[in-house]
């Protein structure tokens, strides 16, 4: 890895962890984990939880292999089949223990997924950045071409998002699947750098999209694999917020990288994608070391009894352990049947795919519009940081108010709304931006606010409210999926012709952002209409119909489950 890279890294984590009111660390990758830790344990439901005995048919005097099915309510999630002596453990570690196991996975695994996170999005985005040093021109693209070759990095991505979340499901060792795909998709961004023509950028481009596939819904399952559902928005934001942060690395590497304009006969553009793909492929390599995998596996940084209670809060997040336990890990297509057939679903992959939209529209194109502005090349890209910045931090704040108020709603319709806000505010400007430069950045600042907090809370939600755990593994993939849609979308909607109003990519990111918020609220609604009707349904109507395992296969669909708002 180049210093350049190893500097923006640990730049990234002190930034950042001042930004949370932390001391400067003095060594990055140990250090700053811990301190990342310390903030996210704050902000996680750690209280000794209370847990009710629902139902238990034990037989008198028998060994547990001649019990009935126990069901209990812990942190109010239904459970089957836990052991007295495992809900005993599980009632008695206490909150300080809690706090001291969640530390521990926090610095090891949350800052791996934002380093990497943060590779993904430089590697996928900037190409925008190479586009205003020259890369268009000296492969002789026109406007069309250079939308086919934005767009053809998404179908690949699109299409082997949910398969990737199946086969990560098959590996014992998440780090070796992922540690895989990161290593490749450096390789293959390097070889940006040394394309020649249209054709070889389009392949490029499409084996990209391939390797990136599976890394983000990778992540958001690990996430909530390793977590309760209280506590992932703020997880997920804060690897989530370095697709942000990426925009504003990526206007300073672009800036500082094109300086190296015809050292050993290449171009700054291509330059940009040699160092930034090399730094990819040694990240890779140490995801192998560094990534963790499962509780089980991390004995030499977890106590017994910490992986224990790693084990059993995992079980009671799946409502318990069926007779058929060792079918766990297959694929059942009745799982990807009832994620299919989820119109809600749907609803939330809107959010994600108005946002996905907006998203990769303004980081292709921002530093386009920073230079319509009147500043020249160097300058546009250093243009193009306040606005990430703003939105990395918007991010890690909504998060916080979603997890504390455990209410996400609010938190994926309000940053729509500032989509909206702020597209508006850049579309009565009418084209006139060096005019009107303040404005400008305002809009775009306030667009960027608006775009990086939905995701976080969007994938939380749609997590929340799929169950069980093979069935939400599908779920999450498949919602991130259909919302990446909107990434071909973003791909088409600035068209050089209409540079610098943009009038139709102006127009369609208000309209995402205007649309998403009805959507958010109805979606709301919805939820609200059938808890209430499962509501109505006594219990013991429910478990008349139903015997506990059923009621516990249903997962999502059971009347006792009740969904998240």
């Amino acid at each position: 890895m180049s210093h350049r890279h190893v500097a923006i890294c640990s730049g990234f984590g002190l930034v950042f962890l001042l930004s949370l009111g932390q001391k400067t660390p003095p060594f990055f990758p140990l250090t700053t984990s811990l301190l990342f830790s310390q903030q996210l344990t704050k902000m996680s439901a750690t209280d000794k939880p209370e847990i009710a005995f629902i139902d238990d048919r034990e037989a008198e005097n028998g060994s547990d292999s001649e019990k009935g099915p126990v069901v209990r309510t812990i942190d109010n999630m239904r459970v089957l089949g836990l052991s007295d002596d495992d809900a005993e453990f599980y009632a008695n570690f206490t909150p300080e223990q809690r706090k001291a196991t969640t530390r521990k996975v926090d610095y090891r695994l949350v800052p791996m997924l934002a380093i990497l996170y943060l590779a993904s999005h430089l590697d996928r985005a900037n190409i925008g950045n190479a586009k205003i040093e020259g890369l268009a021109d000296d492969l002789g693209l026109d406007g069309v071409q250079w939308n086919i070759a934005l767009s053809l990095f998404f179908i690949p991505y699109i299409l082997l998002e949910v398969p990737s979340n199946i086969l990560l499901k098959k590996f014992k060792r998440p780090s070796v699947y992922l540690g895989s795909l990161v290593t490749i998709w450096g390789i293959i961004m390097t070889l940006h750098g040394v394309v020649k023509n249209f054709a070889g950028l389009l392949t490029v481009r499409i084996l990209l999209g391939v390797f990136e596939a599976g890394f983000f819904p990778a992540a958001v399952y690990l996430v909530s694999f390793w977590y309760m559902p209280r506590d992932l928005a703020i997880r997920i934001a804060c690897f989530y917020c370095t697709s942000s942060l990426s925009g504003a690395f990526s206007g300073l590497l672009a800036a500082a990288i094109a300086k190296m304009d015809g050292v050993g006969g290449y171009e700054g553009w291509r330059w940009i994608f040699l160092l930034e793909g090399i730094a990819t492929v040694l990240l890779g390599i140490a995801t192998f070391f560094f990534l963790i995998d499962t509780p089980a596996l991390s004995t030499k940084w977890l106590s017994p009894d910490e992986i224990r209670f790693l084990e059993i809060q995992h079980f009671i997040k799946q409502g318990g352990r069926f007779r058929d336990e060792e079918n766990e890990d297959k694929f059942k297509w009745g799982d990807m049947k009832a994620v299919i057939t989820n119109w809600r679903l749907y609803m939330q992959a809107w959010a994600l795919l108005a946002t996905s939209a907006c998203s990769y529209g303004t980081k292709f194109t921002l530093p386009t519009i920073t230079k319509a502005m009147g500043f020249n090349n160097t300058t546009a890209q250093l243009m193009t940081v306040p606005a990430y910045v703003a939105g990395a931090i918007s991010a890690l704040f909504f998060a916080r108010l979603s997890d504390r108020y455990y209410w996400r709603m609010p938190f994926v319709a309000i940053p729509l709304g500032l989509i909206a806000i702020g597209y508006g505010i850049i579309i009565s400007l009418k084209g006139d931006l060096s005019g009107n430069v303040a404005a400008a950045m305002v809009g775009v600042i306030i667009t960027c606010m608006g775009i990086y907090p939905i995701q976080p809370a969007g994938s939380s939600w749609a997590s929340n409210n799929l169950a069980p755990a093979s069935r939400r593994a599908i779920g999450v993939a498949f919602n991130i999926c259909v919302g990446n849609i909107g990434g071909i979308i973003g791909s088409y909607m600035y068209l050089d012709s209409e540079k610098p109003k943009y009038y139709t990519g102006f127009g369609l990111s208000l309209a995402f952002g205007g649309s998403g918020v009805i959507v958010a609220l109805l979606l709301e609604l919805s939820y609200k209409w059938e808890n209430n009707r499962r509501d109505k349904m006594s219990e013991a109507e429910v478990r008349a119909k139903y015997t506990e395992e059923e009621l516990m296969r249903m997962g999502d669909k059971s009347p006792l489950f009740r969904y998240t708002l």
